[in-house]
């Protein structure tokens, strides 16, 4: 059956939302009629996907913060990263962070009550000593803080996963990034197989997924809802849906091929095929939704808050403002969020003292009527 035909028989993306909160899980062509639907039925599809997410995860949206413990140095071409073999982006190199600045970075978790700690590191997989390293550290961060702990250290080994399961590591990130279709042309020193396979060892060894995708890299519509279905089969925990950030000196360099309206399309698409996961507005989003961002929080219950890997994200301040201004509670996730909050609720504070001993003279030092 033909997209359109779909779309109409649907009657309306209300009705659909009915079907998935009664359990029906979304077709393929159904996910295509989400993809291709006029902009005209955008806020009708946004409010759909905000009925399935408020059902499963109320006004709530959870807040994370990356730390690149590890960055570029990297034997992979991933066109879309710049810390890929073949980038010749400028980014700042290091290897892993030594046990003392893990265990700081824990510690400050720990100290605003953050619910998760998570070390990220780049390359293919990690070397048998670096699992040995950062589990050593786990452990120790268990002991003392009792942390959620969410690694994202690339292809892992069964071995290498137990040994990541037996330290404490509760959750492990590997993106599947597009569909099997369409890996070749974004990556070739490492498969689409290889990345679920890693995926399939880390749920082997009894931790939770986190999976996403990056929109915009070229891709047809049919990639993006084959890899939500994908993710969907997989039953991972999260999904954190990236839009491609061309960056110089990448092999997708000048790629710009999204607008606002298709970007939040996308997420509901996320939304519906997988309506009880965590979705999560990733990179990309700043240079892609743009002035429609907050609109994303309606079929999205998640997002990173300031700088991504190599790239820079929007002020804390200005996601704050966003998710208070829509009336959402914000759920803190790291160490660096619950600090800014907490900055700002100061600086609310003084703001709030400063205008109650305003006197009625007609003017202030800042050109403003008292």
């Amino acid at each position: 059956m033909a997209t359109a035909e779909i779309a109409s028989n649907l009657n309306t993306w209300s009705d659909l939302a009915d079907r998935i909160l009664a359990g029906h899980s979304l077709t393929k062509e159904e996910g295509l009629a989400i993809l291709s639907s006029d902009d005209t039925e955008l806020l009708s599809l946004l409010d759909a996907a905000w009925r399935i997410r408020r059902h499963h995860f109320g006004n709530d949206v959870h807040l994370y913060f990356l730390k690149n413990a590890k960055s570029g140095l990297c034997a992979e071409d991933c066109g879309y990263c710049s810390q890929n073999v073949k980038s010749t982006a400028p980014i700042e190199k290091y290897n892993l962070l030594n046990e003392e600045e893990i265990l700081a970075g824990a510690k400050q978790a720990y100290d605003s009550q953050a619910r998760t700690y998570c070390i990220v590191t780049s390359g293919r997989g990690p070397s048998n000593s670096d699992v040995d390293h950062v589990s050593s550290v786990v452990k120790k961060i268990k002991d003392e803080y009792g942390l959620h702990i969410c690694c994202c250290m690339g292809i892992l080994s069964p071995d290498q996963a137990t040994t990541l399961k037996d330290a404490g590591v509760d959750r492990i990130n590997h993106n599947l990034n597009t569909s099997r279709k369409y890996y070749d042309d974004i990556c070739t020193t490492h498969t689409f197989d290889d990345r679920l396979d890693t995926l399939k060892v880390a749920r082997n060894a009894g931790m939770e997924l986190c999976a996403g995708v990056i929109a915009g890299m070229g891709e047809e519509h049919a990639d993006l809802v084959d890899v939500a279905i994908e993710l969907r089969g997989i039953k991972v925990e999260s999904i954190p849906v990236n839009f491609l950030n061309s960056i110089d000196g990448t092999q997708l360099e000048g790629k710009w091929d999204l607008d606002p309206r298709f970007c939040l399309k996308t997420l509901c698409l996320f939304r519906f095929a997988n309506p009880d996961v965590e979705i999560r507005i990733a990179g990309g989003r700043e240079v892609n939704i743009r002035s429609m961002q907050a609109m994303s929080l309606y079929p999205a219950n998640s997002l990173f808050v300031s700088d991504y890997l190599t790239t820079k994200g929007q002020a804390a301040m200005e996601d704050f403002r966003m998710i208070e201004d829509l009336g959402f509670k914000i759920i803190t996730g790291d160490a660096r969020t619950a600090e800014l909050l907490a900055d700002r609720e100061k600086a609310a504070e003084a703001a709030a003292q400063a205008g109650s001993s305003c006197s009625p003279c007609g003017g202030s030092s800042e050109g403003f009527s008292c």
